[in-house]
């Protein structure tokens, strides 16, 4: 698809994205709530290894206890420590043992979203994957 330019002089590219999730991790815990840290959530970095998430990736965090949402941005954690820690102002929206869900999203085109399953990993109560599920894209 194209844009064509109002003076006639040129074409350029226009792709039309969309925001689909990229991985999830569903039901986490939080393990530490740190408000005079500076701003982000630390997770395990065999967890960002798992559900492809990377350091400074943009997340949106539910707390399954409170219903509050917040967005942030990755750190990376000691790997196999299980942590997950939120830091700064948004530390004040979570404590300790609350369930969290943290979605990543991606920008697709229609040929990538098309081929585009969701990591999802299901987190037990130390945060040890219990499951991975992988989201069908459903019908069109």
């Amino acid at each position: 698809m194209y844009f064509e330019s109002l003076n006639g002089w040129a074409t350029i590219p226009f792709v039309m994205l969309r925001k689909v999730v990229h991985s999830k991790l569903h039901m986490a815990v939080a393990t530490a709530a740190n408000p005079e840290y500076m701003g982000s959530i630390m997770i395990d970095a065999d967890l960002l290894a798992q559900s492809g998430m990377r350091v400074n990736d943009a997340v949106l965090v539910a707390n399954c206890r409170t219903g509050a949402r917040f967005e942030t941005y990755i750190f990376r954690g000691e790997a196999g420590s299980g942590k997950i820690e939120v830091n700064g102002a948004a530390a004040q929206l979570v404590e300790p043992g609350d369930r969290l869900i943290v979605i990543h999203f991606a920008l697709v085109d229609d040929a990538e979203y098309e081929r585009h399953r969701p990591t999802v990993l299901i987190m037990d109560e130390t945060n040890s994957v219990h499951d991975v599920l992988r989201y069908d894209r459903g019908p069109k």
